[in-house]
């Protein structure tokens, strides 16, 4: 909730300005002097100060002066009630927003404090790009918000490999985590910058439609092949190009991918020359790669070549200090592309948001704010609006245990053995006893699947 000041020596100026803006939502608070407002400037968070000229004791230009010293961002909205060119010019001059006569009208009120508070959210917006980019945060990359530590380390790991512009990046983390916008941000902060960025997507399309775009085509290099068509890696010249889901590419492929990686050269299908390129190359999986090599659906040798420099991206459930402020960009957003003016989230919301675990990560969060935004219509964001998996109202799954422990006791520890060899034995059974698809349904590293599946005679195949 917007924060204005208001400054005059009228009491009754006071009273009807507090309640006019009262009435529009923003949080007034008033003072008669131009020394206190000073004060509350340098140890508040003011958003706009409404600063009468002529105050008793002291010069309004002299206070203006004072408050553009103590914030020189602070936003001031002069009101005079002689209205003189010459005092409006200088206030002006001096770095005030605008200035009103008084006796003014409320809707002229409303409207140049709207305004006002406008400007200062966009002047806000652009300090914090600009920001971002002289840190090396993820510049333009909007949805990539937070200061966890987890996340920091992220961004550091982008500014460092983005200097390098020719080494092979890799990310990894599950779906929704904002491995894209990583990508991004490598390719924004790097000497690349100014060239393209091209994304495919490798699960996708079938091993030939993917081949035709990654390398391009020569007319007639197969049926339906009427003219020449470039390739991605081509179209990237002198960029990026962004493997996304690299762990779903085809076997075959992959062997090209190695190739184009070791010579940073292609040859088009249909061709019969080599073709020189620069590009850099980023990969990301949500799959775990050496259970992919493993289970011998991944090329070990191209794994070693795009593992370079790995950057994992946690999710969001492991880095919960993120979620404020991503709510409040998102909210941002939404409330400017709906038209909407929700300006808080309440507590019992926004401890429920927090506590949540968020299985669909950021790009979950941003959809729930998205429908949030649809169907709020007040200007506070409470809990009967937030979906119904995030209040808890889903009903809890049936236990796992079937039985009450008796008056006699039991033994916890073979209980607990024979809950979880009937829990590897039903994984076993959906997976037709693959030992590595069993282990990442449970969850637990393959060595400790085998070792366990060994101890209750179990069987598998790899």
């Amino acid at each position: 909730m917007d924060k204005i000041l208001i400054v005059d020596d009228e009491a009754f100026i006071r009273e009807n300005l507090e309640r006019i803006l009262t009435e529009d939502g923003y949080r007034p608070i008033s003072t008669e002097s131009g020394d206190e407002a000073v004060r509350q400037v340098g140890e508040e968070d003011v958003d706009l100060v409404l600063l009468d000229l002529n105050l008793a004791g002291k010069s309004g230009l002299d206070v203006l002066r004072e408050l553009r010293e103590v914030d020189p961002e602070v936003l001031v909205i002069i009101i005079t009630g002689y209205g003189t060119v010459e005092s409006a010019v200088e206030a002006l001059k001096m770095g005030a927003y605008d200035y009103i006569k008084k006796p003014f009208k409320a809707d002229a009120i409303r409207l140049i404090v709207r305004l006002a508070l406008e400007t200062q959210n966009l002047r806000r917006e652009v300090r914090s790009l600009r920001r971002k980019t002289k840190e090396g945060d993820l510049s333009g990359t909007g949805d990539m918000v937070g200061s966890s530590p987890e996340l920091l380390d992220v961004f550091r790991q982008v500014r460092e490999v983005a200097k390098h512009e020719t080494s092979t990046v890799i990310i990894t983390g599950e779906s929704g985590t904002g491995k894209e916008l990583v990508a991004r941000g490598i390719h924004n902060l790097s000497p690349r910058r100014d060239r393209p960025f091209i994304e495919i997507n490798c699960g996708s399309l079938p091993f030939n439609l993917l081949e035709s775009e990654l390398f391009g085509h020569e007319r007639g290099a197969f049926t339906d092949a009427k003219t020449r068509k470039i390739g991605l890696f081509e179209e990237a010249g002198g960029g990026t190009i962004f493997l996304d889901e690299i762990g779903e590419m085809d076997l075959g492929l992959q062997v090209k991918l190695l190739r184009v990686l070791e010579d940073r050269k292609i040859r088009r299908l249909g061709g019969i020359r080599n073709i020189d390129i620069d590009v850099r190359v980023i990969a990301a999986t949500n799959r775990n790669l050496k259970e992919a090599i493993e289970e011998k659906v991944f090329r070990e040798d191209l794994y070693y070549r795009l593992n370079v420099f790995p950057i994992h991206v946690p999710p969001l459930r492991e880095r919960r200090p993120d979620i404020p402020p991503l709510l409040h960009s998102f909210l941002q957003r939404f409330n400017r592309e709906f038209n909407k003016h929700i300006r808080e989230i309440s507590r019992e919301a926004l401890d429920l948001l927090t506590r949540y675990a968020w299985p669909g990560n950021v790009r979950e969060l941003r959809n729930v704010v998205e429908r949030i935004c649809i169907m709020n219509q007040g200007d506070v964001i409470r809990p009967d609006v937030l979906p119904r998996e995030i209040r808890g109202e889903i009903a809890p799954r049936e236990s796992l245990i079937s039985f009450e422990i008796p008056p006699e006791g039991i033994l916890l520890e073979a209980t607990v053995e024979q809950l979880e060899k009937e829990l590897i034995a039903q994984a076993a059974k959906i997976t037709g006893g693959n030992v590595a698809k069993t282990a990442r349904l449970l969850n637990v590293p393959r060595g400790t699947l085998r070792y366990k599946m060994e101890k209750y005679q179990l069987s598998g195949v790899d």
